[in-house]
């Protein structure tokens, strides 16, 4: 028996105990078609990829909108550009590579973020302001998406984000870093759910299976996401799917949920109800 708290949160997550891939990838195809038409003015889409599973994902998704725009409209100025953003040399190098190539991305654009960060982290520290390397992290994702919108800004486009429901309802994703996109198109998805997507689009099995890490502590570099949270995915998909989980995991996905509530909320205001919530 699900707790009312799970059945809350699952209403909020949005996910589905089952989903069949080719219509969910179908749906995230025909809701990026629909924000371009709506707004006739952008021509392209902007993603960071890091070689996991979800950039991986929502890249390819990416490619495959921009290629049935272009086929409608005849307008060959829809473009998909994939950014690769490492701070210095990254060991994952080779699957970041390997996952646009898969996707066939139709610009490729590499901005190395180290300069920016290590100025920035240092002249806060000649302030006296003191930077720990969690906090120096959270300066990496943040410099990753001024480096994104620049590139849209630039290229008439919007930046879009890989957040998906296993990840917003621990909010393990950086405020106005990885966090601070225009266009969330795999929400309403668990983890498990995109790697099934993954294998319906036929992508390579090195990259479904890589183990998730958001790799941005110098300390403690490739920290798998699991090993930071403290439950498994498997776990985390298990809840928002609706079925019983243990006591344990259940008590950590809701602390994640409450502590991080501020992430999901846009900033407030006198006329919020958050303060109710």
């Amino acid at each position: 028996m699900i707790s009312e708290t799970q059945k809350k949160i699952i209403a909020k997550m949005k996910v589905s105990p089952q989903i069949v891939p080719a219509k969910e990838a179908r749906n995230t195809i025909d809701l990026m078609k629909e924000y371009l038409k709506k707004h006739p003015f952008l021509k392209t889409f902007v993603l960071g990829i890091s070689g996991g599973q979800d950039s991986t994902l929502l890249g390819k998704l990416a490619q495959m909108t921009m290629i049935e725009m272009r086929k409608e409209t005849g307008n060959s100025d829809y473009q998909f550009i994939a950014v690769r953003l490492p701070y210095g040399e990254q060991v994952d190098e080779s699957d970041a590579m390997d996952a646009i190539e898969w996707m066939q991305a139709d610009v490729t654009y590499r901005v190395n973020i180290q300069k920016a960060v290590d100025h920035t982290t240092k002249s806060l520290q000649n302030s006296g302001i003191v930077i720990s390397d969690f906090n120096e992290g959270n300066i990496k994702a943040r410099q990753r998406m001024i480096v994104q919108y620049a590139i849209a800004g630039d290229k008439k486009g919007i930046v879009l984000g890989t957040d998906h429901s296993a990840e917003s309802v621990t909010g393990f994703y950086t405020k106005y870093g990885d966090g601070g996109t225009d266009l969330n198109p795999l929400f309403r998805l668990n983890k498990r759910q995109g790697k099934e997507i993954l294998r319906y689009l036929k992508a390579p099995e090195h990259l479904i299976d890589k183990v998730p890490t958001a790799d941005l502590e110098d300390d403690r570099p490739g920290l798998a996401d699991e090993v930071a949270l403290g439950v498994t995915y498997d776990a985390i998909d298990d809840y928002l799917e609706g079925k019983e989980v243990s006591e344990k995991d259940a008590k950590i996905i809701e602390k994640w949920f409450e502590q991080t509530k501020h992430k999901r909320h846009m900033p407030i205001t006198i006329f919020d109800d958050f303060w109710k919530t």
